[in-house]
């Protein structure tokens, strides 16, 4: 066991490792003298923690360049390599799969999309293999150049055996057959996380630097409704790790039963049977009828491509389209106070589908807000749309891989 002393001199490495391992990923070469300056650490310790890294094959101590003319021993330059090994982030919503491979530095390498039809769990499992492997063959990688995969679907994933214990949108991914599919053709760690919450890391992190560094909450907002929250800077998950399930709201008090069949039918919560791109697209679609403009309410359909329209009618000001959002802002802006009670966020970022109404949204959410007795967080637009879910898929897995890194005594290696 070891000794306080000995665990505290640990973990102190860890951190100054870290903070070394942060600076060379920012440029494409460097010195332990400016790497020193850049860390504040002392150059024994930046030269201790290079060490562990080579020896795990992160980095490379490059051969002394002189510049110029100028006398003296020329510094030696370390180089984070970027290229020694890559992840995989995947995100898979009802319509489609996306791969995305990345190196370690972050950079993209290779992707790909592949529609999703039916609810085939077979299916599905050969369109994961085989989406995978074109990815791998774009970036000329093999499985065993991926250090880690990280893969975003919509459910409830229990922490402990990385299964989805409940998904209203994709029941045929209930239980093990993502983690299974990708095992059978990845050798790496695997993590299967909840779209919502890695769409909320990929948010607050885009751009390789924290967006928004105080409370926040990012609300996914389409035919369903979900939330991810960030408090004291760490993605809050709640004890069944489905904190932020905002579609399961029972807010619904004026009229009880609006929604209520699409709800029982699709499996929606009552909240987002009330507030959702459905019940937009069917509120426009009212309202146009009732105003007698029978163009608008033929070319609505339900689904994404029904958004779509409702979206440009809003864009050119269309009456019927204004008055729908009008209503459907004040019904959301209901589910909104009760988080801004309960969490008292900095921010609130809309993503999703409905982030297609633009500045039109939160304009009109912002004045049912401004209505309620406490002040109400700021409102924006999510800024990665469809990216968020790859994109925090991609930040999970280069933070294991940095974490494996880390962990290593200095003696071991990351890879053979």
């Amino acid at each position: 066991m070891d000794t306080p002393v000995a665990s505290g001199t640990r973990y102190m490495r860890e951190v100054n490792t870290a903070a070394v391992l942060t600076e060379l990923r920012r440029c494409t070469g460097t010195s332990v003298t400016e790497l020193a300056r850049a860390t504040g650490l002392s150059r024994q310790a930046v030269t201790r923690s290079i060490s562990g890294l080579e020896e795990g094959g992160l980095v490379e101590l490059l051969a002394p360049q002189r510049p110029g003319r100028r006398t003296g021993r020329p510094p030696q330059v370390v180089r984070f390599r970027a290229e020694a090994g890559h992840v995989l982030g995947l995100a898979l919503t009802p319509e489609e799969l996306r791969v995305v491979a990345a190196d370690l530095g972050g950079t993209v390498v290779a992707e790909e999309t592949a529609p999703l039809t039916g609810t085939d769990g077979a299916h599905l499992a050969r369109t994961l293999t085989a989406t995978v492997t074109a990815t791998l063959d774009s970036a000329g990688l093999t499985p065993d150049q991926v250090w880690h995969a990280c893969l975003g679907a919509p459910g409830i994933v229990d922490r402990h055996t990385q299964q989805i214990r409940f998904t209203a949108s994709m029941p045929h991914i209930a239980g093990d057959l993502l983690l299974r599919t990708l095992g059978s053709c990845l050798p790496c760690p695997v993590h299967l996380d909840n779209d919502v919450k890695l769409a909320t890391e990929g948010e607050r992190r885009r751009a390789g630097h924290d967006r928004h560094e105080g409370p926040m909450v990012l609300v996914q907002w389409g035919e369903r409704v979900g939330a991810g929250i960030v408090v004291f800077d760490r993605l809050y998950r709640g004890a069944s790790n489905d904190a932020g399930d905002l579609g399961f709201l029972d807010l619904c008090v004026e009229d009880p039963g609006t929604g209520q069949a699409d709800a029982d039918a699709q499996g929606l919560g009552a909240f987002e049977a009330w507030v959702g791109t459905t019940r937009l697209t069917s509120l426009v679609r009212e309202t146009a009828e009732r105003r007698g403009d029978h163009t608008l309410a033929r070319s609505l359909q339900e689904g994404d491509r029904g958004m779509d329209t409702a979206a440009e009618a809003l864009h050119r000001g269309d009456p019927a389209a204004t008055e729908a959002l009008e209503e459907i802002t004040r019904r959301f802006a209901k589910g909104l106070g009760a988080v801004r009670a309960l969490l008292d966020p900095e921010v609130v970022v809309i993503g999703g589908p409905m982030a297609r109404c633009g500045e039109h949204l939160l304009t009109a959410l912002n004045a049912h807000l401004q209505q309620q007795r406490l002040d109400p967080p700021r409102l924006e637009l999510a800024a990665l749309e469809e990216d968020a879910i790859v994109r925090g898929a991609l930040h999970h897995a280069l933070a294991e891989v940095e974490r494996g890194a880390l962990a290593l005594p200095p003696t071991a290696r990351l890879f053979s």
